[in-house]
């Protein structure tokens, strides 16, 4: 009997499908386990970098901010670094995950915006401002593929969800 749908070959079983294209529990776990934790560390590898900065350079984030004109910088020093640093633990235990990566997101356009400002800068300067602003925007790329996404299967409270054929990142 032809298949019924025109133009179209009847699908595989799963026993005649080529053997490069069976999926294997190791495979599962690259894809779904451990690259998405990769991800996930080198998404925090920056903020790890800021909040350094913040811990032991207070003094020196505060005289950037205010030569911004940003004004109630130690509250909103405090909660950039609170925002960094539980925002970090969440991404990389992958608990919270999504919630943390969208508040990141906001955080970081935020960042970007009021302090990485290219387009009011001139020379040199203008190019430093440049490679920051735009760093972070491959960033936030990241904050929201994890957002829309999820952690992967490598994540805490994710429980012992098994994952179906038809199941996506």
């Amino acid at each position: 009997m032809p298949y019924p749908v025109s133009g179209l070959a009847p699908p595989q079983s799963k026993a005649n499908r080529p053997a490069d294209i069976r999926p294997t529990r190791f495979n599962e776990r690259v894809r779904f386990g451990l690259l998405p934790l990769v991800a996930r560390l080198l998404l925090v590898s920056e903020f790890l970098i800021a909040l350094n900065g913040k811990i032991f350079g207070w003094s020196g984030q505060a005289a950037y901010m205010a030569a911004h004109g940003l004004p109630l910088i130690a509250p909103l020093l405090g909660m950039a670094l609170a925002i960094e640093l539980l925002g970090s633990i969440c991404v990389v235990t992958g608990f919270g995950a999504r919630a943390a990566a969208a508040t990141m997101f906001v955080y970081l356009a935020i960042v970007s915006v009021e302090l990485h400002d290219f387009w009011n800068k001139s020379g040199n300067t203008s190019g430093m401002y440049t490679t920051e602003f735009f760093k972070n925007m491959g960033i936030m790329g990241g904050l929201l593929l994890l957002a829309t996404y999820g952690p992967g299967d490598w994540a805490l409270g994710r429980g012992s969800r098994r994952r179906s054929a038809g199941d996506r990142l």
